[in-house]
């Protein structure tokens, strides 16, 4: 068909991003079912949450603050009341300069006070800000560290991923909690301070200020809860987007998405997701618009009723008056202190809400570290020892999360010290997984995995773990130096002898040598001074790292997939060489290699259907023997 036949035909347009829809446990907003009053009460628990964590990185810091905010409130309520006092003695009637000397023993009080007040205000902040950096840092390692130390199986299970994202948005919101903390202690203390004033005047003053800011409070909390909807509603969407984002921009995937023409779709794909999110968020609008003009008008009413009594108070006399020719000051006295109290409580109402729409963001972030601590690993405490001579599986069977066959499905295998195993089978007969399972990244659902007779479910994952050297199938290319990328961040010696063994052993000398500043080149194009990899490069210096560890197993998943004929034929012969000390499990698609193994298993649907030497699977007319056929016919 030719270009032009092409140009006239009717092409599809992009189909749009996937509408993301959650069902389970984890697909319910957890504000649905709460009422008004509920959410309210949360914020003592909040606030003391906050003043704990805080606690925990900062207690000079916050002894600091909590005293400047005491001292700030006393403060304003000495400049209030010695305010009052001065100005009766001003408008006073007699000579002025009998007057000015009169009141200046308050105005000498109430510039201490200001003064005071200004002193707790700067040292206040200074507290805040020692604390705040440290409780952000604290929050994202704890996120880090948990999602680092769940179990692997965890990952698969529904809204795992999403719950994360929603943790990450409050890891970011912790600053803006601390922030909103202080300010809302500031208003309660400042309230606490007017609110005293108002009392002496008169006690029926208080509760009509509370009336009156009541509204603003209500919907202040209705309005975080239409936001928290609306982020609700975008997690999957957001998460989507970020992931994407990342993908498209990543220079490592540059070549791929402009060869084959996927620019205009990204930024198609990545504008559409990005209007559904905005419509969710323009959606709400008319909400919080009927929220706020419920409230302000409510609100005004209420103001005006307060207004109104005050006036009443102060034309009938309950308002306490020193002597008649004072009682335009008593009036005005009055109106300074409700103005002032009015302020504090609306300033109360406002960080409040400020606070319970941040900790929603913060609940996120703590369900997320709960279920994490959950889905960690809690085994056992035994240790395995520094040589294992034999690892044995008995009727295995895992089925990841959410799918209905299993992966392994009634595995048993042994694997003796000196001995190396060829797995191999067509894509998703369970090679893979069945490593996972072996090394302890996973656990069986059913069955058992010994290593020197110790079930790994028993064992301390970390003492498995440093008895494992993996090269999986997906490596990580980590933006660290080439010593650490060998090293993985724990060297042997302090010299770099074994380092340059490893890079021997996989034929990456000359290359190593090469690089700009050798084992103290940073292995990423993308940062300042870095350099980048080729693929075959990258996977002789994974091999590299895994040849490092010298454990006692050590698992090569596809470990030569991106290499070229010489430097997979190095790779091997050194696996040969190591195959004495340690048992060896090789998963891989070039039959060819697998001459090697001293045994070969052909797994298909999860089970083993095949077992033996090279020579006797080849005869054997099986499976093993059909893939070596296609293979040579390719």
């Amino acid at each position: 068909m030719t270009d032009a036949a092409t140009a006239n035909e009717e092409t599809p347009p992009p189909p749009p991003p996937a509408t993301i829809e959650f069902e389970g446990e984890f697909g319910k907003n957890p504000l649905a079912e709460v009422g008004f009053l509920k959410m309210s009460s949360r914020l003592p628990a909040v606030l003391g949450h906050t003043l704990r964590m805080a606690w925990t990185v900062d207690r000079p810091a916050v002894l600091i603050l909590v005293l400047c905010q005491i001292l700030t409130g006393a403060a304003a309520a000495v400049t209030l009341a010695f305010t009052a006092k001065a100005m009766t003695h001003l408008l006073a009637s007699g000579p002025v300069p009998e007057r000015l000397h009169s009141a200046l023993p308050a105005l000498i009080v109430v510039t201490i006070a200001a003064g005071t007040g200004r002193i707790s205000t700067a040292l206040a902040s200074y507290a805040s800000n020692r604390i705040t950096p440290r409780l952000m840092t604290e929050a994202d390692v704890a996120l880090v560290e948990a999602t680092c130390r769940v179990e692997a199986s965890a990952y698969s299970e529904d809204g795992f991923s999403d719950r994360q994202e929603a943790a990450e948005i409050g890891t970011i919101r912790t600053a803006t909690m601390v922030d909103d903390a202080q300010r809302l202690m500031a208003a309660v203390v400042r309230m606490v301070a007017a609110g005293g004033v108002i009392t002496v005047l008169h006690w029926m003053l208080l509760p009509v200020l509370l009336l009156a800011v009541l509204p603003a409070g209500i919907g202040a909390v209705l309005r975080a809860r239409v936001d928290y909807e609306t982020h609700f509603l975008n997690i999957g969407d957001r998460n989507v987007r970020g992931m994407m984002r990342w993908w498209a921009t990543l220079p490592r995937h540059g070549d791929e998405v402009r060869a084959n023409g996927m620019t205009a779709y990204l930024l198609y794909w990545y504008r559409a997701l990005s209007e559904r999110i905005d419509r969710r968020t323009l959606g709400s609008a008319p909400r919080r618009l009927r929220i706020d003009l419920f409230s302000s008008a409510l609100g005004g009413i209420f103001l005006l009723g307060t207004w109104g009594t005050l006036g009443w108070l102060a034309t009938t006399g309950r308002v306490p008056l020193p002597v008649a020719a004072t009682a335009l000051v008593a009036v005005q006295t009055a109106l300074v202190a409700v103005q002032t109290a009015l302020g504090a409580l609306s300033q109360v109402v406002i960080q409040g809400a400020a606070m319970f729409h941040t900790s929603l963001y913060l609940s996120d972030m703590r369900a997320f570290l709960a279920m994490a601590d959950a889905r960690a690993p809690k085994r056992g405490e035994l240790t395995i020892p520094r040589q294992v001579n034999e690892i044995r599986l008995d009727e295995v069977v895992y089925r990841y999360p959410g799918k209905e066959e299993p992966a392994v499905n009634g595995v048993s295998l042994s694997l003796r010290r000196g001995e190396i195993l060829a797995v191999v089978g067509e894509n998703g007969s369970g090679k893979s997984t069945l490593t996972k399972l072996i090394t302890g990244i996973l656990l069986a659902d059913k069955g058992r995995v010994l290593w020197d007779g110790i079930d790994l479910s028993a064992a301390d994952v970390d003492a498995v773990w440093k008895r494992t050297a993996l090269v999986p199938q997906n490596f990580a290319t980590w933006p660290l130096r080439v010593r650490e990328n060998i090293t993985l961040g724990q060297p042997k010696t302090w010299d770099d002898d074994l380092v340059w063994q490893a890079i021997d052993a996989v034929g990456m000398r000359n290359a190593v040598e090469k690089l700009p500043n050798r084992l103290d080149t940073l292995l990423a194009r993308e940062l300042f001074g870095g350099v980048e990899l080729s693929g075959g490069q990258w996977q002789r210096l994974v091999c590299g790292r895994a040849l490092y560890r010298q454990t006692p197993l050590l698992i090569l998943d596809e470990p030569t997939s991106q290499m070229d004929a010489r430097g997979e034929h190095q790779i091997f012969l050194e696996i040969k060489r190591m195959a004495a000390d340690c048992m060896t499990i090789v998963v891989t698609h070039q039959l060819e290699n697998t001459r090697l193994a001293d045994r070969i298993i052909v797994m298909e649907d999860g089970r083993v259907i095949e077992d033996g030497t090279y020579d006797d699977l080849l005869h054997a007319d099986g499976l093993f023997a059909e893939l070596v056929a296609l293979a040579k016919d390719r």
